[in-house]
């Protein structure tokens, strides 16, 4: 289960509480909070603060399926189109790929750059 980030979002505005004021009282960074957004599955305790800070079970904060892989590369396009938008002499392209690095896990970059590293080696 992932973390609903617009299910907390309109929590905590119901509630006359903006995010940042949310995360604070659950004593969850707003670092940590993009991060569990991200993942595919949740540290419980974070849930767990942020359900009691916004006053809803834990199991309120989460989606019950994961978006597909067209929704989660449409979500991404729009990171990185807003994130160019505040910093335009950021290329595009490099914003899209950390986006897109970021949601692989270390493992897998680090196996995926030695291949590529191994592909481009002129002792082959």
């Amino acid at each position: 289960m992932r973390l609903a980030r617009e299910k907390v979002r309109l929590l905590a505005r119901a509630r006359g509480l903006t995010l940042s004021e949310a995360l604070r009282r659950a004593k969850v960074s707003r670092n940590a909070f993009y991060h569990l957004a991200r993942r595919s599955t949740v540290v419980p305790r974070s849930v767990r603060a942020l359900g009691a800070a916004l006053g809803v079970p834990s199991s309120a904060l989460l989606d019950e399926k994961p978006p597909s892989p067209d929704d989660r590369a449409a979500a991404l396009l729009r990171e990185a189109r807003r994130i160019q938008a505040r910093n335009p002499q950021c290329s595009f392209d490099n914003i899209w790929h950390t986006l897109w690095l970021l949601e692989v896990s270390p493992s897998e970059r680090l196996h995926r750059s030695l291949i590529r590293g191994h592909a481009a080696s002129p002792d082959r």
